[in-house]
């Protein structure tokens, strides 16, 4: 049965497609039985080794993650060896590979999308997941997941399944997490800065995550805390594909505490120990603010969001969120019980 499933961020949506393919695939040699798109190479990389993790005592599963950044000619070369059963990726590269006839989908079982309303929302994406879905067998179970599912996508997302099952949270107050305290602060551009020293200063925390609009702004805040002594590191979208990885990885695997991104890690990618996010840029959409302080407080688990307001714009996305998640979101006060957004 094919399923579009929305669900809250950090609740396991990843390890329920994952699992579920697991242990349904029967795995014939050199033929692909499920491909998993997704809209970042980040989240490619990291779906890619939550089935590795959990295939582990699988040794009979072959399992490969394609994405644009690397060389085609390795991805060429892999795939001239043998196909493998599990393939993730995403669409461009993916595509690529499909009409050099280099990846084979003709027995393709399992179709799934991962945050689907990102992936589908972007035009270039939509018509690079048709292009690909026209190559694979018309009997095949369909999947799409994401936090986010507004009533506008819902229709495209249904465009690619037969009578699926659907599971939405219709009632968007429930999409916020419960362990999550959230705050905002009012100040001018200019005292972001010395706010954003303070608050590293007085808080207690596992690793942070945050986050401002645009790459220039993305660097120059790096450089500021890194002159400040905070231990920072940035990851942005520009980055060539081996450093955005080796970013990642070290923050994944807890070698940084403080990490400035653009929204390009402000859905999907897991890191279990970030507690605080902080919107020095408050994002444009409800949706985005929603993903980006879903990357504390996962797995039911504490945390704390502050987000900057210098603009009225600010104002206008502070106030959708409240209204439309029906979330109170307090000044900060000048005292924050730390066992409030610390696990013990």
């Amino acid at each position: 049965m094919d399923v579009i499933c929305q669900a809250k961020s950090g609740m396991g949506k990843t390890a329920v497609f994952v699992l579920a393919t697991l242990q349904q695939l029967v795995p014939v040699d050199n033929q692909v039985d499920t491909l998993v798109l997704c809209h970042t190479r980040e989240l490619a990389y990291q779906i890619c080794q939550e089935f590795l993790r959990f295939a582990k005592y699988l040794p009979d599963i072959k399992i490969k993650v394609f994405f644009g950044g690397i060389d085609i000619n390795q991805h060429r070369k892999l795939l001239a060896q043998e196909q493998p059963h599990i393939v993730i990726g995403t669409p461009g590269r993916i595509l690529q590979l499909v009409n050099e006839k280099r990846l084979k989908l003709n027995n393709l079982k399992r179709f799934i999308i991962d945050e689907c309303d990102q992936v589908l929302e972007s035009l270039d994406m939509r018509k690079d997941v048709q292009a690909i879905f026209r190559q694979t067998p018309h009997e095949k179970q369909v999947m799409l997941f994401s936090a986010t599912l507004s009533k506008e996508i819902r229709p495209v997302c249904k465009k690619f399944t037969q009578s699926p099952l659907e599971i939405y949270v219709d009632d968007e107050s429930k999409l916020t997490l419960h362990g999550l305290q959230q705050y905002y602060v009012k100040l001018t551009e200019a005292q972001k800065n010395r706010k954003l020293n303070d608050l590293l200063d007085a808080l207690d925390f596992n690793q942070v995550m945050i986050f401002v609009n645009g790459v220039r702004r993305c660097k120059e805040l790096h450089k500021l805390l890194v002159e400040c002594n905070f231990p920072a590191m940035c990851v942005w979208g520009g980055l060539p594909q081996e450093e955005r990885l080796d970013r990642y990885n070290k923050f994944k695997e807890y070698k940084s505490r403080i990490l400035v991104s653009t929204d390009m890690f402000g859905r999907g990618v897991d890191f279990e120990r970030v507690n605080i996010v902080i919107n020095y840029d408050m994002p444009e959409k409800a949706d985005q603010y929603l993903h980006r302080v879903g990357r504390s407080g996962r797995f039911g688990t504490k945390g704390l969001a502050i987000s900057f307001i210098s603009k009225p714009e600010d104002v206008k996305v502070l106030e959708e969120v409240q209204s439309r998640f029906e979330v109170q979101i307090n000044e900060l006060p000048d005292e924050i019980d730390v066992s409030t957004y610390m696990n013990a």
